[in-house]
């Protein structure tokens, strides 16, 4: 059985995992249907900077819980076999999730995670900009409510299942692994596709669209010629 997806997000105090703190945490498991969201009390004051972005003041979280209650109720929310996914996840949630565990001492267990934004990078090179927002509107979602944790999971749970299509949980974390030159076609119908079984009349199309002009396609287009494909 494939791992489950369970997509997350987090709204901090600012922007140093080191010092600033969660003060909400989301999550959406589409498998088992589920939604976890809520506020924690940082113990300390919300900058009126990061409160002008996501909105949340000291007085919402004034009666919440502090991390060491709510993080441990998110890793129960994630149990079983699972990879969480968020978007910059490796730059900034990964590192605040780790950093409040050692805080208030739990023990955050080993769960494979996906950087959508990484995925958006390597696999759409064609987009100019890759933010959450800006891969929303480009897959044609509605807008929601950017930079409440929700609703930025909700979002993403729908723009990544549009990028990977059918690819199974642990295809995914393979392809990111994946480092140098290409082996998988990064974007277009036959995306995740094993180079070698993408059909040579849809090469030849992309070549003569100037795809492989683009200098963030040098990697695909010599290890296609490699293969012969071109």
């Amino acid at each position: 059985m494939s791992k489950r997806l369970i997509y997350y997000d987090t709204e901090t105090t600012g922007v140093r995992s080191e010092t600033d703190r969660i003060i909400e945490i989301a999550a959406y498991d589409p498998v088992q249907e589920r939604e976890f969201e809520m506020l924690i009390n940082p113990g300390v004051p919300i900058p009126k900077e990061a409160s002008a972005i996501h909105g949340i003041s000291d007085e919402m979280v004034a009666e919440a819980a502090n991390f060491a209650e709510v993080g441990s109720q998110f890793i129960a929310f994630c149990e079983g076999d699972v990879a969480l996914v968020a978007h910059n996840n490796d730059n900034f949630d990964r590192h605040f999730l780790v950093n409040e565990c050692k805080r208030h001492e739990i023990e955050l267990p080993d769960f494979d995670m996906v950087d959508s934004l990484k995925w958006a990078r390597k696999y759409r090179p064609d987009l100019p900009r890759h933010s959450l927002q800006y891969l929303r509107q480009i897959y044609g979602f509605e807008e929601n409510n950017a930079h409440r944790a929700l609703d930025d999971v909700r979002i993403l749970y729908q723009v990544f299942s549009a990028m990977i299509d059918d690819l199974s949980a642990e295809k995914v974390l393979e392809l990111l692994s994946v480092q140098g030159e290409a082996d998988v076609m990064p974007f277009g119908k036959y995306q995740g596709k094993p180079l070698a079984d993408v059909p040579k009349s849809y090469l030849k199309w992309l070549k003569n669209e100037g795809a492989f002009d683009k200098p963030e396609n040098a990697s695909l287009k010599t290890a296609l010629e490699k293969l012969g494909s071109l």
